[in-house]
């Protein structure tokens, strides 16, 4: 983690980043540590374990190794949460009402699953279930999107829907990090159960493994492990298919060793990727920071940006780093006035309320 916050457009040193992790050194080079790129990291870290640890516990416990996360409709429930947020206006009301959202809708899939399949349902029932609630939440995204009037609307849907890390501040990660760590603690206990369960249902049922309750820890842990995760990154896939692949031709099929080590491996794998290019650095060797001043975030005639997504829309590729911070709220630009004529150039929200 300490060598992925060395990564980014501003080309920090080492001996400059670390000592900012920690408040020391240049102000700005403290904001890009520890507002942009530890918040980046930790982020990257926590999914990544939680989409390993849940997909080696669905592997294991459906028997297929096809099984992944998403296959119970945590994760499309999740963004279907997301979505009616962004559409509906609810994200816009405080920073957390997004994740919020995608959070609930994750944690009520569950309660839809135990409902179609029943607290005793075989495997084949639980995905049959799970197939069911991610096709339905899907058919619901997109509607969301085809009802969509707004096109900005649409690209900002479609931009979180991607699935990343960036963009992402410390109110994120404490958000995530209790959830996430119940269904850490909930799917750690399944090992002995799922290595049980390889010789079949009934030979589990006779060594003492009850099948209700490693079933309610599967979906629960689950639920609140990669719900978190969708919640605060969106929807990220491959990780939790492929990992459990990756240990378990290393490593064997003992589920008590490759929980852990999903986990493990899937925060190193979600690090890596989501440093790459076009993460990596792009500024010049020994280039200097420094704070740009301007008037507005926008082209000419085109209207004020107001969110990250509509600067990537309008200068992509142009700029080297953005910068999250609070906006001020108001609905309309704010005056121009030249200091020394305290003539107005550009008349704001004031002025138009006076005007009227």
């Amino acid at each position: 983690m300490l060598f992925a916050t060395g990564i980014g457009s501003a080309a920090l040193t080492p001996w400059n980043s670390l000592p900012a992790l920690f408040g020391l050194g240049d102000p700005l080079t403290v904001l890009i540590m520890q507002e942009i790129r530890l918040p980046r990291a930790l982020l990257a870290a926590l999914v990544g374990g939680s989409l390993g640890l849940s997909g080696a516990a669905m592997q294991g416990y459906l028997r297929n190794p096809l099984a992944e996360p998403g296959l119970i409709g945590v994760s499309g429930s999740a963004a279907l949460g997301a979505v009616i947020a962004l559409q509906t206006g609810i994200a816009a009301l405080f920073t957390l009402a997004l994740p919020l959202m995608a959070l609930a809708f994750a944690l009520g899939s569950v309660g839809l699953i135990l409902m179609l399949a029943g607290p005793r349902g075989a495997s084949l029932t639980l995905i049959l279930a799970g197939i069911a609630i991610s096709a339905l939440a899907g058919a619901l995204t997109s509607l969301v999107l085809n009802l969509s009037p707004n096109p900005y609307a649409a690209y900002e849907i479609m931009f979180w829907l991607m699935g990343s890390v960036a963009d992402r501040s410390m109110t994120h990660v404490t958000l995530a990090l209790p959830v996430m760590a119940v269904g850490w603690v909930l799917l750690a206990t399944l090992g002995r159960g799922l290595d049980a369960l390889t010789l079949g249902e009934d030979a589990a049922e006779s060594l003492g493994v009850s099948l209700t309750s490693l079933r309610l820890r599967l979906l629960g842990g689950t639920a609140a492990a990669v719900g978190a995760a969708t919640a605060v990154t969106g929807a990220v896939g491959f990780v939790g298919l492929v990992v459990p692949h990756l240990l378990r031709l290393a490593s064997g099929p003992d589920h008590r060793t490759l929980l852990l080590n999903s986990a493990l491996l899937g925060a190193i794998l979600l690090g890596v990727i989501a440093f790459m290019p076009p993460g990596l650095p792009r500024g010049r060797k020994g280039a200097k920071l420094s704070e740009l001043v301007s008037t507005s975030a926008n082209p000419g005639g085109r209207p004020s940006a107001r969110s990250r997504l509509r600067v990537e829309q309008y200068f992509h590729g142009e700029l080297d780093a953005i910068v999250p911070g609070a906006l001020g709220g108001a609905r309309n630009p704010s005056i121009i006035r030249d200091l020394q004529t305290d003539q107005v150039i550009r008349g704001g929200c004031a002025a138009r309320r006076a005007s009227t």
